[in-house]
């Protein structure tokens, strides 16, 4: 049994180089070190011992390594007996209105792969001080998930990996940003459960392009061919941006 942990990244984020060899809680709780000392904390005080943090849990000079992971990474958060999602940002009687977390691409997979998720605020209280195992299982809470992404509550608690409904999932994915612009469809891979290379460097809409063009390859689905904006450089039936949809 593993726990995954899900946040928005801010400065001073370990990374693997940084804590290897090293108990994390002789380090100085200082920025990115004190949140993942308190992701530990929390997940040893429910039970685990063990947990996976994407920011020191990649070798991310490892170009293989990098690809093997992002490949793997909706398995990985659907495998994971829990998810702990940090919103730094929502204060304790706040909102999920108010998260950043929302708005970023990595963290659409980091809440449909989960079954059992869990959110803590700012302080590391559980939101809206809910004891739970699962903020899944709450109508309440699906009902705050669903105004804050758009996302139905049939997809938030029994999400499949696919090609199906193809043009929702974009229209999902269509607000957020990624510090790399290419990430945003990297981001889908795991999604749409589509295994193909990640080539930084490649300009967003080649990356997108390659992603709808594998959809369509796989799922014969030309409803993500209605959009509208900007036509992209890889190919003009394709939007150069996902905001299209």
């Amino acid at each position: 049994r593993f726990v995954m942990f899900s946040h928005r990244w801010g400065e001073g984020e370990p990374v693997l180089h940084d804590i290897q060899g090293r108990a994390i809680y002789d380090m100085p709780p200082s920025g990115g070190m004190k949140k993942l000392q308190k992701f530990c904390l929390t997940a040893l005080k429910r039970g685990y011992l063990w947990a996976w943090s994407d920011t020191c849990c990649i070798d991310k000079t490892s170009s293989a390594e990098l690809q093997e992971a992002i490949g793997s990474m909706f398995g990985w958060y659907r495998r994971s007996h829990l998810t702990i999602v940090y919103l730094a940002d929502v204060a304790e009687s706040g909102s999920f209105d108010s998260s950043h977390w929302f708005g970023r691409g990595w963290t659409l997979q980091e809440l449909l792969a989960p079954d059992t998720i869990l959110f803590y605020t700012r302080n590391w209280s559980l939101y809206n001080n809910l004891e739970s195992s699962n903020h899944k299982a709450d109508d309440a809470i699906l009902e705050e998930l669903t105004r804050a992404t758009g996302i139905a509550s049939r997809f938030l608690t029994n999400f499949t990996p696919g090609v199906d409904d193809a043009r929702s999932r974009l229209q999902w994915a269509s607000s957020r940003r990624t510090t790399r612009p290419e990430d945003i469809a990297y981001s889908l891979f795991g999604i749409f459960n589509l295994h193909l290379p990640v080539l930084y460097g490649e300009s967003f809409e080649f990356a997108l392009g390659r992603l709808l063009g594998e959809v369509i390859s796989q799922s014969g689905d030309i409803s993500i061919l209605d959009w509208v904006g900007e036509a992209s450089t890889f190919h003009s039936c394709f939007p150069a941006r996902i905001l299209s949809y």
